[in-house]
């Protein structure tokens, strides 16, 4: 699949909780066909700091509005920057970066697993799960009910459980103590979020003989397998996350 550098146009940039933010930018051709799990690596103009394009997951994509979603956490110079961007401002990204997830088979019993920001490849993979007739769970673990992300977006697709360390709400932990997952139903499990989050997820699915593919978060400057910055060490060999990633299948990774 053929990479873009293009200009987009900001169409809002919406804060949902104290540090995140989904931005909405338009292209000014038609979108190509983006594939859940594919990412952009973002220029970050206006930031005298900021030299390196910053990767982010592609959160949504509408191709009737020909627009992408990005969900943004402020965790630097170059998110704060982003974080500011206002409606008609443009926006350049190459795009769409990196592999997908792969599809699942006929019968499969599905449950999307995902904590913080690492939600974000989830929800454009939900809703292409549900359009091509499959229902599958989401597990979303967060730190509090105050950090909890999109939970009506995630709604639509499918069953949402809750997992706060606090217990503020759903049940209190992390996703793996939940109790969806005592019951041993699930066949596929995709996920993504803190590489503690997926290693202990890949533990269960390994235990429980599932499929488990992951989104990794590695740092990446260039996105095209250039810098070799986001190596990962795999069954393989040595591979580069932002092309032969960012999604794994756990049997391939050395963890």
């Amino acid at each position: 699949m053929s990479k873009r550098i293009e200009d987009f146009k900001v169409i809002e940039n919406k804060r949902i909780i104290t540090d995140f933010y989904v931005l909405e930018i338009e292209g000014e051709k038609r979108l190509p066909e983006i594939e859940p799990g594919q990412f952009v690596q973002v220029r970050v103009d206006g930031s005298s700091e900021t030299f390196l394009r910053r990767p982010i997951s592609i959160h949504d994509v509408d191709y009737k509005r020909n627009t992408i979603k990005l969900l943004i956490q402020v965790v630097g110079k170059g998110t704060e920057t982003l974080a500011r961007l206002k409606s008609g401002d443009s926006l350049n990204i190459i795009y769409p970066l990196g592999n997908s997830f792969g599809e699942p088979v006929k019968g499969d019993k599905i449950i999307l697993i995902g904590g913080g920001c690492g939600i974000a490849p989830l929800l454009y993979l939900g809703k292409h799960l549900k359009s091509i007739g499959f229902s599958p769970d989401i597990l979303l673990g967060f730190r509090n009910k105050e950090r909890i992300l999109e939970h009506e977006e995630y709604s639509a697709i499918g069953n949402v459980y809750i997992t706060t360390e606090d217990g503020s709400v759903g049940e209190k932990g992390y996703v793996t103590d939940h109790s969806v997952l005592a019951d041993i139903k699930y066949t596929r499990v995709y996920c993504c979020g803190p590489d503690s989050m997926m290693k202990a997820v890949a533990g269960y699915s390994k235990k429980n003989n599932i499929a488990c593919e992951v989104s990794l978060e590695n740092l990446m400057a260039c996105g095209i397998g250039a810098c070799l910055c986001c190596i990962v060490d795999t069954v393989n060999g040595n591979l580069c996350s932002c092309i032969d990633g960012p999604v794994f299948n756990i049997k391939d990774l050395k963890w």
